[in-house]
C-alpha cells in the first residue's frame, strides 16, 4: 500500500463514482422490481401470489442493487 498524496481530481472522482453506483443501483432495482411485481398492477391475482411477487421483487431488487454498488465501487478501487 502506497502513501502518496491524491490529486484534487482523484479526490473529486470518488463522490462522483459513489453517486453513479447508487443511481445505477436504484435504476437496476426499479427495473427488476417492476419486472417481477408488475403483473400485480395489471392482473387480478390471488392474494398469496400478489404478496409473493411483491416481496420477491423487493428482495431480488434489493440484492441486485447491493451487488451493483459493490461491483461499481470495487471496479473503481482496482482501476485507479
Amino acid at each position: 500500500m502506497t502513501t502518496r498524496r491524491r490529486s484534487q481530481a482523484e479526490r473529486d472522482e470518488i463522490p462522483v463514482e459513489i453517486g453513479y453506483a447508487l443511481l445505477s443501483a436504484c435504476f437496476l432495482g426499479a427495473v427488476v422490481f417492476a419486472t417481477i411485481a408488475g403483473p400485480v398492477a395489471v392482473w387480478h391475482l390471488p392474494a398469496v401470489v400478489e404478496e409473493f411477487l411483491l416481496v420477491g421483487g423487493a428482495w431480488v431488487a434489493g440484492v441486485l442493487a447491493v451487488f451493483r454498488v459493490v461491483h461499481v465501487l470495487w471496479r473503481h478501487g482496482h482501476h485507479g
